[in-house]
């Protein structure tokens, strides 16, 4: 996938459950990839070739020379139309051997038990990764993790010291909980007499997830958002935007207008990205001089993070090769190096406390990303992987009902996963 903030921003919501009833859940055979590492095999990416030629050329070399007897064909695909362009190679039998994915791109595709399950093919492998990050493939209700964790990435929240300060809030004692934020929203509000909200954005399924509130059962078969907690969250962003530390316009926000709010000072808080701060710094210098940076805003302890994979085709004729690649690629010198290129994060163990991740040299940009890593070490992916961009907007839809007081923050809650368990039986 091309490496932007906006698409970083959006990772997941740029892939959809694939329609694969065409595999008929095929017998993925054995996933032994012990064995010489030799042959031809396919490595397909997410529209990566436009800016990183010179990388994966690189990584493709080296490889083949350490490994004789081997030839990587590397595709490149758009970004548009890449999930129905993996669907149509799944039911066509021409799915590549090693395939760039991100978790809610890899569920269906496990399903059809056309991805390696690598607890079984790579276990050995496991320790060099993340927790959070090897997690982030596995799908509820199927044992296995079917692919490896690539690059991750997550963001601070920015907020705006003066407006904290004029509310008569502590500016260098930003919210870090979800208690805290109801609490400063209510404060800047009221002392800006509802010119100044806290927040920009509607509660999406992290939000719930960071709130502590369980997302879908065990077995994978429903969701669970409408619990008590959830209701609990709901109910509060609700007295939020009736205080008007909700943004009036937040029901239909974009992350592109919640940063223009921000940017005009309307509203205290937003989450973003170093290429935020320049833009600051250069369009809006007095916000920019009043910049406070903190961690995301979660009451679990741990932060969101997005993450891209590796999966592995298991009806490869090359699994050695394959899996051997896969690693490879994702690697902790391969993931150094790709993370020093652009701004993304490694998701291998050990790899957020180098000091490219740690260690300060007092710019915009360093700030950002020691903020971010830190946080990356026990970050969470807290999309479910089965959650798919249709259940997502269900989900929006109900919550702006429940926030305009059409329905109940319960009932909104209770339709909302009625809806999207119904659209997951008919995945």
């Amino acid at each position: 996938m091309r490496i932007s903030r906006r698409a970083l921003a959006t990772a997941a919501a740029l892939a959809t459950v694939l329609p694969l009833s065409a595999c008929g859940g095929s017998d993925s055979g054995s996933s032994d990839a012990s064995g010489k590492v030799e042959g031809k095999i396919t490595f397909q990416t997410w529209n990566l070739k436009a800016e990183f030629k010179d990388y994966f050329n690189g990584v493709i070399a080296d490889f083949e020379k350490k490994n004789p007897g081997t030839e990587v064909e590397w595709v490149d695909r758009p970004a548009e139309g890449y999930a129905d362009k993996i669907s149509a190679d799944a039911a066509g039998g021409t799915l590549p051997d090693v395939v760039n994915v991100s978790p809610d791109l890899v569920a269906p595709l496990a399903k059809a038990g056309l991805a390696l399950d690598l607890d079984e093919a790579a276990s050995k492998y496991r320790k060099e990764y993340l927790d959070g990050a090897w997690k982030s493939h596995q799908i509820p209700g199927t044992d296995g993790t079917f692919a490896f964790p690539w690059y991750l990435n997550t963001g601070p929240v920015f907020y705006n010291k003066k407006l904290f300060e004029d509310a008569g809030l502590d500016p260098d004692k930003p919210p870090k909980t979800y208690d805290d934020v109801f609490d400063a929203g209510t404060e800047l509000a009221k002392n800006s007499k509802g010119k100044v909200a806290a927040l920009a954005n509607v509660p999406a399924i992290e939000d719930f997830g960071r709130y502590g509130v369980p997302l879908m059962n065990k077995e994978g078969t429903g969701f669970t958002f409408n619990d008590a907690k959830g209701v609990e969250l709901l109910t509060r962003y609700k007295k939020l935007y009736d205080a008007k530390g909700l943004d009036g316009q937040a029901l239909t926000a974009t992350p592109e207008s919640a940063g223009h709010k921000f940017l005009t000072q309307s509203v205290a808080m937003n989450p973003g990205s170093a290429l935020d701060l320049e833009n600051f710094k250069k369009d809006a210098p007095s916000l920019y001089k009043n910049i406070g940076i903190t961690d995301q805003i979660s009451s679990t302890g741990k932060a969101n993070m997005y993450v891209m994979g590796v999966m592995v085709n298991s009806q490869t004729k090359q699994k050695p090769a394959s899996v051997a690649f896969a690693h490879f690629v994702t690697d902790k010198t391969r993931q150094m190096q790709f993370a020093e290129q652009v701004a993304v994060f490694p998701s291998t163990r050990g790899s957020l406390d180098d000091p490219y991740f740690s260690k300060q040299d007092g710019t915009d940009e360093t700030k950002v990303r020691i903020a971010a890593a830190e946080s990356l070490k026990t970050a969470e992916n807290y999309t479910p992987v089965l959650f798919s961009e249709q259940m997502k907007v269900e989900l929006k839809n109900e919550v702006a009902k429940a926030l305009q007081g059409k329905q109940s923050p319960k009932a909104a809650l209770d339709n909302a996963v009625k809806t999207c368990d119904r659209l997951l039986k008919q995945s």
